[in-house]
């Protein structure tokens, strides 16, 4: 019994690992594929990103079945000349570009989704990777993008690690010529002042004024819009990502 078990675990190991394409190890591999880009997709949907489960699954098993073209076409049709097993797969590494350009978005200067973007490309890659048959370096290479999209993001908070470009826009009374209230507040909360635009309406007798700053990553600027507000009459206070000059 114990006999025919391990001929039989040894038979479907065998076709499941062959270099040569068949129907049992193409539909694991691409169930395998599935799979995989879900796991990355769930992270993405995770961080509200549009491309989710269902776009990193699809390209995962694009990519697999490409592979499993690349290998099948030389294999079945040994007479075609120039039969090359990587023919097919390469230009997934191409087409795959326009993929991540779509994921990512130009917002008057700023560009949003090269996370996503980078997830696209490896995903396909561990498709492909998948369709050949290199299934512990596919589910190696999934765990460490987890790490890089998971942990090192938690890291990064805990360290505040890396710095955001964000604008505070204030219309307050008066003509203010002396900005120097302001900085001195900035200073205090540990917040770097890049420049600065004042637009005057001596008609409204208001100040319209534009502070460009560099905060820490995940920091809350909210407890900073308290403390500049109180500056000088404040009519209208926002904080953005872009502003247009």
């Amino acid at each position: 019994m114990w006999e025919l078990f391990l001929d039989w675990h040894g038979n479907i190991s065998e076709t499941l690992n062959s270099l040569e394409v068949n129907l049992p190890n193409s539909i694991f591999r691409l169930i395998v594929s599935m799979l995989l880009g879900m796991v990355v997709g769930a992270e993405r949907k995770r961080k509200g990103q549009t491309a989710g489960i269902r776009t990193f699954a699809l390209i995962s098993m694009g990519a697999c079945l490409a592979m499993l073209l690349s290998i099948y076409v030389p294999q079945e049709y040994m007479g075609l000349k120039n039969g090359d097993p990587g023919r097919i797969a390469a230009q997934v590494i191409t087409g795959i570009g326009f993929l991540g350009g779509g994921a990512m978005i130009q917002m008057r200067g700023t560009i949003k989704g090269l996370t996503t973007a980078a997830g696209i490309w490896i995903t396909a890659i561990i498709g492909m990777a998948v369709g050949i048959g290199m299934y512990i370096v596919s589910i190696t290479t999934t765990c460490l993008v987890l790490i890089a999209l998971i942990a090192f993001e938690q890291y990064s908070k805990r360290k505040k690690i890396g710095q955001d470009s964000k604008v505070i826009n204030l219309t307050v009374d008066g003509i203010i010529t002396n900005i120097d209230p302001y900085q001195k507040v900035l200073r205090d909360n540990d917040v770097h002042l890049s420049t600065f635009y004042v637009e005057y309406d001596y008609e409204k007798q208001v100040t319209e004024l534009n502070f460009v700053i560099l905060v820490h990553t995940y920091t809350d600027v909210l407890p900073l819009l308290k403390f500049i507000s109180k500056v000088s009459p404040t009519r209208k206070l926002t904080l953005s990502n872009q502003i247009e000059i």
